[in-house]
């Protein structure tokens, strides 16, 4: 029997095995709702990687400018709630994501590169493939 990879790296294959040993089944909901609010947590956190700001492409150090500076941004959407629906970035409260474009040279829409901002100072995670994945970006590198 195979385990997705996460759920063996978080401790909810615990969970899982014994449920499917005796016949049950189970959703990706209560198998994470089975585990501690820490490991809950934690899974999040190891879901996100790490980019060093130098790595980034430019027109992210433009959008980054950009936030800073308060505006104006290029899209609409700019500065919007982002709602964590993929549930890849550390649990929070709703409006304390808020996300950003950067602009992808020769895209005919926003293409799918955003800076995503948490409420602590730098507190940013860039995305390059429209929240599939999540760098946080260490600004001391």
């Amino acid at each position: 029997m195979r385990f997705p990879p996460r759920a063996a790296r978080t401790g909810a294959a615990a969970v899982i095995l014994s449920t499917l040993l005796l016949g049950g089944t189970v959703s990706a909901t209560a198998a994470h709702a089975a585990q501690p609010a820490a490991v809950q947590a934690a899974s999040s956190v190891q879901a996100v990687g790490d980019i060093c700001y130098t790595d980034l492409p430019a027109e992210a150090h433009d959008t980054l400018d950009l936030i800073e500076q308060g505006g104006p941004y290029p899209f609409e959407q700019d500065g919007t709630v982002f709602q964590n629906r993929e549930g890849l970035l550390p649990g929070q409260s709703s409006g304390y994501y808020h996300e950003y474009t950067v602009i992808t040279p020769g895209s005919d829409d926003r293409g799918a590169r955003r800076i995503v901002t948490g409420e602590q100072y730098q507190e940013d995670y860039y995305t390059a493939d429209h929240y599939a994945s999540f760098d946080l970006v260490d600004y001391g590198c």
